[in-house]
């Protein structure tokens, strides 16, 4: 344990009574004294606040601003990054040679920068990655600033007090705005499925700023265990789960996020790792997908479950890579891969728990629909 990393607001956790864990190499709250249950189900109804300072967060510049950037990020993933308008981000991924996925991450447009939020399980091989490519760029860690993201209905209201001007902004908008607790950097984001942001500020401010969030009726900590079946209701990966080097694009039904400019036929086809893999799935498909299970009954099917066609077949023809109970829901829920032909909503397939198959229905994603503030 001694050699986890800590985030500034560590000592914050104890205070309030986290139970902590280790997670991606940090010392991490894994849920209050309020529970699990009643923590997801609280920033459903008003609003939570997460620490997610151990994730990494980057700054690229370039003598050749904001175009030079683009495209030497193009050369490294799918997505269309020189479309990206100034003050709004978007979802992409690294991929490999394979078309697998090396990470998934948040790419932003701040005038003639870029700034990027990265896993914190892959940051120590994301940047040295972004260091070596994208050459000519300069492409800088930021480590004097923790990370939080407030979520939930109530988050706008909440924030608006604090930030005035926070509330003015919209799904996937991001500013750089004054407060009392110095410059803060806001994305209109999150991983619950709930309206929210995500908030960089000075780590010699994060304290003061977590605590006048939480200072407010509406607010309460929200640990990893919420947070996980936060986003397993709204369908969002987690990576090393649901996505992997071993897992295109494709298959894990994140094909919406490849813009028509770089697909086969645009303007910028192409010119990313794997695409010979990529571009001829995103036409004819793949043989295996990512689907949601709405397992029988009130056991949830969770990770590394072995799912079949039938009762009595030998071969799996898939796996689940993630599963809890969704307390928004009320019912178990689980991701996994299935072969192509048994993907359709409404198809059920069989998983094997304790030497027994029980059936779980095909279901669209996400389990409960997004709150955004489109």
């Amino acid at each position: 344990m001694s050699d986890l990393k800590v985030t500034v607001l560590n000592a914050l956790h104890r205070e309030l009574g986290a139970k902590m864990v280790p997670f991606a190499g940090y010392d991490m709250p894994v849920q209050y004294p309020m529970g699990v249950m009643k923590e997801h189900l609280h920033c459903r109804a008003q609003a939570g606040l997460f620490d997610v300072s151990h994730m990494g967060q980057v700054v690229i510049t370039a003598p050749g601003g904001y175009a030079e950037i683009a495209a030497a990020m193009e050369a490294l993933v799918p997505v269309d990054v020189a479309g990206l308008a100034d003050g709004r981000q978007r979802y992409a991924m690294f991929t490999n040679a394979l078309g697998g996925i090396e990470d998934d991450f948040m790419i932003a447009r701040r005038g003639e920068e870029m700034f990027v939020v990265v896993n914190a399980s892959r940051k120590d091989a994301d940047i040295p990655r972004m260091t070596k490519a994208m050459t000519g760029c300069t492409v800088t860690e930021v480590t004097d600033r923790a990370l939080l993201a407030l979520q939930g209905p109530e988050a706008e209201t909440v924030l608006e007090a604090l930030v005035p001007g926070a509330a003015a902004m919209r799904f996937m908008d991001i500013a750089v705005l004054p407060s009392e607790y110095g410059e803060v950097w806001l994305s209109r984001s999150g991983y619950t499925g709930e309206d929210g942001y995500e908030i960089s500020v000075e780590e010699g401010r994060a304290e003061e700023l977590a605590r006048a969030l939480l200072a407010h009726d509406a607010v309460e900590p929200i640990g990893l265990g919420a947070r996980d079946s936060l986003r397993l209701e709204a369908g969002l990966c987690l990576y090393g789960n649901d996505i992997d080097a071993g897992t295109t694009p494709v298959e894990a039904n994140l094909g919406w996020a490849i813009q028509k400019v770089r697909r086969a036929g645009g303007t910028r086809a192409g010119g990313f790792p794997g695409a010979d893999v990529i571009l001829p799935q995103l036409v004819s498909g793949a043989e295996r997908r990512r689907v949601g299970l709405s397992p029988e009954g009130r056991a949830p099917m969770r990770e590394g479950t072995p799912l079949f066609a039938d009762e009595t077949a030998e071969t799996a023809i898939g796996t689940i890579t993630s599963g809890a109970f969704g307390p928004s829901i009320e019912a178990p829920m689980s991701m996994g891969y299935v072969s192509t032909d048994l993907a359709a909503p409404g198809t059920t397939v069989y998983g094997e728990v304790r030497g027994k198959r029980l059936p779980a229905k095909v279901v669209a994603l996400p389990f409960k629909p997004a709150n955004f503030k489109r």
